[in-house]
């Protein structure tokens, strides 16, 4: 499965994986992919550098990447996160208190922290992070909201690293490239997380000519060889898949009932709401999604508020396992996420039914299977 961009990056497979998780990240990249590691949640510089020099341990010397989330339009500039935090309405946070009382979430214990900060929506933070990344030999950086500013992408330049950044339709993916983004991830409606309202099948070939000959890469919906056996068809030079990996063994989603939700969830059972970060996000519909969509309710915060105002409250979902609250980002492919395997055998799958594929189409061109 390899591609002009594979080739460029040194790996054996044209399989990107982005994920919170290093052990996923690193396992992915053992196996012949790229593993991206997402950066979002670590608000500490020495967390991060913690976690990459376990991905430096773990890697084999093989390649990998970190992604960032850099707003391209903010809601708020110059101002501190307590401040940022001072300008939620107390109707919100009314809403929230309310939400959880009417399903009986505990409160979190006296001094304990919220374990789930959106401060990584927030451009000082993911500069903070690009501080202590750029220390380390990572091969490719993402960016999951527009194109990082001028000055990110010529230090990332400056230090051999190739620029990705995501796009839902052609007209951003050309501001990527005009921007001197390097490459280009066409991510579809069916993806989990951030997302435009522009199907994968549609979007993958507008965004490969809109932006030729830079490379895509197809994401939204992927889960199987057969899907990016499609999306090398129709011209991207790799996939960039990210739900996939929710259920690995290696994933460190710390709650089985959060696990057993996915493992049960069909594709339909997903939704696109800003009840998260304040931007539309693919996630599993529950009912704290429900509770932000309804009309009767105060709607969600722009980003960056509406992550400072959940931070809390998310947590306490989570650590309690409360199950009707209880959920993540996630794609439709979540329909196919119905077992527990391990990072390597999903990537065995994924090739075995990509050289599938490629033997189908083979025959039907009539020439001869591989």
């Amino acid at each position: 499965m390899k591609t002009e961009l594979s080739r460029t990056l040194g790996i054996e497979h044209a399989i990107f994986g982005f994920t919170p998780f290093p052990a996923v990240a690193a396992a992915l990249t053992r196996a012949g992919g790229f593993g991206v590691l997402g950066a979002v949640r670590y608000t500490a510089p020495d967390d991060l550098a913690r976690d990459l020099d376990w991905m430096q341990e773990h890697t084999d010397g093989l390649p990998y990447g970190l992604d960032v989330v850099m707003p391209a339009k903010k809601a708020v500039e110059g101002v501190t996160e307590a401040e940022i935090e001072a300008m939620i309405p107390e109707e919100h946070r009314a809403f929230v208190r309310a939400t959880l009382a009417k399903h009986g979430v505990p409160e979190l214990a006296e001094g304990e922290a919220s374990g789930w900060r959106i401060t990584g929506w927030m451009e000082q933070v993911a500069r903070s992070q690009l501080d202590v990344a750029f220390d380390y030999p990572i091969k490719l950086l993402a960016n999951a909201l527009g194109s990082p500013p001028p000055d990110v992408v010529a230090r990332a330049h400056d230090h051999g690293v190739l620029v990705a950044a995501l796009a839902g339709s052609a007209r951003h993916a050309r501001h990527h490239a005009d921007a001197g983004i390097d490459v280009v991830v066409a991510q579809g409606y069916e993806a989990g997380g951030h997302t435009g309202e522009i199907a994968s099948m549609v979007l993958t070939p507008e965004v490969v000519d809109a932006v030729s000959p830079l490379p895509v890469l197809a994401a939204g919906g992927i889960g199987s060889g057969e899907q990016i056996a499609a999306g090398l068809a129709l011209g991207a030079q790799g996939v960039w898949l990210g739900s996939i990996w929710l259920t690995t063994t290696e994933a460190e989603l710390h709650s089985r009932a959060l696990t057993a939700k996915l493992l049960a969830a069909g594709s339909g059972d997903t939704v696109r709401s800003r009840a998260l970060t304040g931007k539309p996000a693919r996630q599993l519909r529950t009912e704290w999604t429900d509770a932000w969509d309804d009309p009767a309710g105060p709607g969600p915060l722009p980003m960056p508020l509406q992550g400072l105002l959940v931070a809390e409250a998310v947590s306490r979902i989570q650590k309690y396992e409360v199950e009707p609250l209880l959920g993540t980002p996630v794609g439709q492919i979540v329909g196919r996420m119905n077992s527990e395997r391990s990072v390597q055998q999903v990537v065995d799958e994924l090739t075995r039914g990509f050289e599938k594929a490629v033997d189908r189409i083979n025959r039907i061109a009539g020439r001869s299977a591989s």
